[in-house]
């Protein structure tokens, strides 16, 4: 996009220029009225009636043109302001009651409180003899005066000088305040010997000394674990509330991309980008559907688009650049979408694309696989994570040491790949964007800042998958 259409760039008016683009750079602004507006660098003077001593051109890349005459200059966004754009964008998902058995790895959409006290009742953890404390000393001779199986309880009472045959599980009888195992006594007819004594409450399980009633058992918004739903399990509940589960398109789009299966030709490769991602958002709690792969053709965008309309998230992967091939944002604002991002500064994932069509939420992701691997992990992830309904959005971090110094030159923040093992993190294969084979071997990410330089056997951060 050209603004001004003057000849020759001094190296003062050159710098000026780019102070004018940035002040310009992110805001949606009405042609022609742009190219009249005053871009004159600071110290140039203009001749007559508005002529400009010095002459300039500043040329937008990537603008953004819409319908009614407008365009956009997008900003290069930081992490953290494009997760905030994109998680800002998204609610979550209504709810639906399933039974417990189906349970596993869903959201729960209610909190689960307590009415069991876990243990439901004072028990003994052993096999052994119920007796009270005062009389539980070394060498005493207890008489035997009943057995308390686990099951029914048969509402048995110790009386002095006496004991309670008892078995692990079984309800402690009344009176009883400690139990001796079967190990620490000998037994002499109807009677005990003990060979050691005992401390009050010794080896009993006390009620609701794990779970209280109105206790919160599990918390809306967290995921269904097997020990989660035992615990729901041990307060007799058969079914409950959980979100719904988020469906998600995928598209890749690329005319030089061959389906698995059939013959690839000159200057074709197969596609992987789909199957990548259905993995990945499958491992969100997401359900997904493969679409064909879309050649570079408006027509065939504009059909895919509308076949995905309605559907929670479209996930595309391949052409949100800049390129004329690259047809996804053009497209989707001839169809009405709202763009909130594109341009991320980082690295693999610069061009990361994210917007809202008819309420569906759509994510564009680089069409090389390394990038699109790690944009979906920064910002799809967590959205479709909050889509159906999960509170904890945060994904999990480990301290590592380095294996070598990590340099990162760039003026953007690099996320290297790498193996993680034994508490090291070690580099794997080539850092480039299309390097796949190398994202195969590696199990964790590691952050780098732009410009800076990490020495070997340094602790850092590092975002394992």
């Amino acid at each position: 996009m050209l603004v001004s259409g003057c000849r020759g760039v001094a190296s003062d008016a050159r710098s000026s220029g780019c102070s004018a683009a940035k002040a310009l750079e992110g805001r949606r602004l009405r042609l022609p009225g742009v190219l009249e507006q005053n871009l004159v660098p600071s110290g140039c003077r203009r001749r007559g009636t508005g002529a400009l001593q010095v002459p300039f051109k500043l040329r937008f890349r990537s603008a953004c043109l819409f319908p009614d005459n407008t365009f956009w200059l997008p900003v290069l966004l930081s992490e953290q302001e494009t997760l905030n754009r994109v998680l800002g964008s998204v609610r979550p998902l209504g709810n639906h009651r399933i039974l417990l058995q189906e349970s596993s790895n869903r959201i729960i959409a209610e909190d689960i409180r307590a009415t069991v006290a876990l243990p439901r009742f004072d028990n003994s953890t052993v096999d052994g003899y119920a007796v009270r404390c005062r009389d539980a000393v070394r060498g005493a001779r207890l008489r035997i005066t009943g057995e308390q199986p686990a099951g029914p309880d048969l509402r048995l009472r110790v009386e002095n000088g006496c004991a309670i045959r008892i078995y692990t599980g079984a309800p402690i009888p009344e009176a009883a305040d400690c139990v001796i195992m079967q190990e620490d006594v000998d037994r002499v007819g109807e009677s005990i010997v003990l060979k050691e004594g005992a401390d009050l409450g010794q080896f009993i399980r006390n009620r609701g000394g794990d779970l209280c009633e109105g206790q919160v058992v599990v918390s809306r918004g967290e995921v269904i674990t097997g020990p989660k739903q035992a615990a729901i399990a041990s307060q007799g509940l058969t079914e409950f509330s959980v979100f719904r589960r988020p469906k998600v398109k995928i598209i890749a789009t690329g005319s030089e991309l061959c389906p698995q299966g059939e013959p690839i030709q000159a200057g074709e490769i197969y596609e992987t980008n789909r199957v990548l991602l259905a993995d990945l958002i499958a491992g969100c709690g997401a359900d997904a559907e493969v679409f064909d792969i879309v050649p570079d053709t408006q027509e065939a965008h504009l059909s895919a688009f509308e076949r995905a309309r309605g559907s929670d998230a479209i996930v595309v992967a391949g052409g949100v650049s800049v390129g004329e091939k690259d047809l996804v944002k053009p497209t989707l604002l001839q169809l009405g979408a709202e763009l909130r991002v594109w341009r991320v500064a980082i690295k693999p994932g610069k061009p990361f694309m994210f917007g809202e069509w008819d309420r569906t939420l759509i994510f564009g992701l680089p069409g090389n696989p390394v990038s699109a691997f790690v944009t979906f992990l920064l910002f799809v992830r967590p959205a479709l994570w909050k889509l159906g309904g999960r509170t904890s959005l945060e994904p999990t971090r480990f301290l590592a040491r380095l294996d070598q110094e990590l340099v990162n030159g760039g003026d953007r923040p690099h996320y290297l790949r790498g193996s993680y093992s034994q508490g090291i993190f070690k580099p794997v294969g080539k850092q480039e964007s299309h390097a796949l084979f190398g994202l195969s071997r590696a199990n964790a990410l590691c952050r780098l800042e732009a410009k800076e330089t990490i020495a070997a056997n340094s602790i850092v951060d590092i975002m394992p998958f």
